[in-house]
């Protein structure tokens, strides 16, 4: 990129701007899987200096969003069915726990909440990228409000190749758009209603449904939208 062509970063913590930066132009599959980021690249694209750069990648390879070897450079990573199923069962063993000990409170999170509305609207108005960025916050919203430091710790880790996937496989897209908001609404039911049961099967379906999507993507190689 020339620096005729430099990118802006907001008003924020610059190693913050820049990491999150990146993180969406990987996620929208600006930068897509296999392609390889080094210090001088993003030090050049975004005008910033190399240890700012280095900082964003360390963040961004610390959270799935990259990987790097030792002495590699850092490359937005192809998953493959076996690590995209490796993927949901850590997905589906943290989260499954999180809406269980909720339900005993039968306390729906505020955030959770308000992220569902975001949902519904993304769906409504058929917003990809909304609809995307408001999932991953559904779902981060309800591990958070257990308060399990430990949990939290445990779906950081899965989180970025979550949100890999989810943006550049564009698995949601398989889905009329008002599935997932359909199957999220069913797991804040069970919450609310306090049983336990019901919102991890529900939560175990969800996620079930999500990596069939996603594993049909990745084998066909279709971005085909189903119609509402």
């Amino acid at each position: 990129m020339s620096t005729e062509a430099r990118l802006e970063l907001g008003p924020s913590s610059l190693t913050d701007a820049l990491y999150a930066s990146i993180r969406k132009r990987i996620v929208n599959g600006e930068i897509p899987q296999g392609e390889k980021l080094t210090e001088v690249r993003l030090a050049t694209e975004y005008n910033v200096a190399r240890p700012t750069a280095k900082a964003a990648l360390e963040r961004l390879t610390a959270n799935g969003l990259l990987r790097r070897t030792a002495h590699k450079t850092a490359v937005v990573p192809v998953l493959d069915q076996d690590e995209i199923r490796d993927l949901f069962f850590s997905r589906v063993t943290i989260e499954k726990a999180a809406v269980s000990a909720l339900a005993v409170t039968g306390e729906v999170p505020a955030d959770a909440a308000r992220a569902q509305v975001a949902i519904e609207y993304a769906a409504r108005d058929r917003l990809f990228e909304d609809q995307v960025e408001a999932d991953i916050a559904f779902h981060s919203a309800l591990v958070s409000a257990v308060g399990s430091r430990r949990l939290s710790r445990m779906h950081e880790l899965i989180l970025g190749e979550v949100h890999l996937t989810m943006g550049q496989y564009k698995a949601h897209r398989k889905a009329a758009p008002s599935t997932v908001a359909s199957e999220h609404a069913a797991i804040l039911e069970a919450i609310r209603a306090g049983d336990a049961s019901t919102a991890a099967d529900r939560m175990a379906y969800h996620l079930d449904q999500a990596q069939s999507r996603l594993l049909t993507t990745l084998t066909d190689g279709s971005d085909e939208v189903v119609p509402e």
